[in-house]
């Protein structure tokens, strides 16, 4: 079944911050070549952040000095709000992203999978917690323990949800995000392929029509645009499903939660709660869908999406 073709393909050298459009790429185990190469980590808390917590990154913008090849990390270009620029390499990067975040921290490239203590997240419960998952029957009851009163207050501040609005469900969530910020040896949120459709955008700008959906909002990897009589949110029903985009094949995972990121301002966006407030409304919380790359290959803009 075709979707459409695509129409935007994008990678992010720096989690968080503005990424690099691409016009054809290879693909493979790990989605785009240097996708989330770099991450920035709080120094106080020892833990990764995004833009969730630190909304300024999504005003800086990253890109490569090198092409990244073989699974190689190159070094980055960062520009600063006002313009000023960065590279990873200089000495006083680390000092100069503390100045303008307005928090010390420290950029890293992606580190081996064998470095768990790099992906940990700070405290206990997590550790507690994610031994648990792999108990049987276990997932059912996380609804029903996210009620608890500081399990329900840290996801509330995690997804960016008022204290009217359900919160997600976290059951579907690999393992490994119970214990890591991130699958470990990547700095994804949680796959290595992020798509979205011009249909669900639509959609939700038919909801919201006095928001500004701009596709950068959402960070996908594959903007596709969607042929004539396809509608509405169609991501929510691929769960399960191999997508073919270009030669690459990638088997959809779960919905994309969303949370505070797309209503941050970013270069010409300004801040807009009202997109997230209908994105859990209107779509259950969810815009788009991450997949796993069953099959590398190579997309180029223009290249057929469909249903396998």
């Amino acid at each position: 079944m075709l979707i459409g073709t695509v129409q935007q393909i994008w990678r992010y050298p720096v989690k968080s911050m503005a990424g690099e459009k691409l016009s054809e790429t290879e693909v493979g185990t790990l989605g785009i070549p240097g996708d989330r190469g770099w991450a920035i980590k709080c120094q106080e808390k020892s833990e990764l952040k995004t833009g969730t917590r630190i909304p300024l990154l999504m005003q800086c913008a990253s890109e490569y000095c090198a092409e990244p090849v073989n699974g190689d990390i190159p070094h980055v270009a960062i520009t600063f709000p006002d313009g000023a620029r960065v590279l990873s390499s200089d000495a006083d990067v680390d000092e100069k992203l503390s100045v303008v975040l307005g928090t010390q921290v420290k950029l890293w490239p992606r580190q081996p999978a064998t470095n768990t203590k790099h992906y940990r997240r700070p405290g206990a419960t997590a550790r507690i917690l994610a031994p648990l998952t792999d108990v049987p029957g276990f997932r059912s009851l996380l609804p029903a323990l996210t009620k608890l009163p500081n399990i329900d207050a840290t996801l509330r501040a995690s997804f960016s949800r008022t204290a009217d609005e359900p919160i997600p469900d976290i059951s579907n969530l690999p393992r490994e995000l119970f214990e890591f910020t991130s699958p470990l040896g990547t700095y994804f949120d949680a796959f290595p392929i992020h798509v979205l459709t011009t249909a669900s955008l639509a959609a939700m700008a038919s909801k919201n029509p006095g928001s500004d959906w701009d596709v950068r909002r959402f960070r996908p990897n594959f903007f596709v645009e969607t042929v004539a009589g396809l509608e509405g949110l169609l991501e929510a029903d691929w769960t399960g499903r191999t997508l073919r985009v270009g030669s690459v094949e990638i088997k959809c995972e779960i919905p994309c939660v969303r949370c505070g990121m797309t209503t941050n301002a970013q270069k010409d966006l300004p801040k807009d709660n009202a997109v997230l407030r209908s994105i859990v409304k209107e779509a259950d919380q969810n815009l788009g869908s991450y997949a796993n790359v069953t099959k590398p290959g190579a997309v180029k803009i223009g290249d057929r999406v469909e249903i396998v």
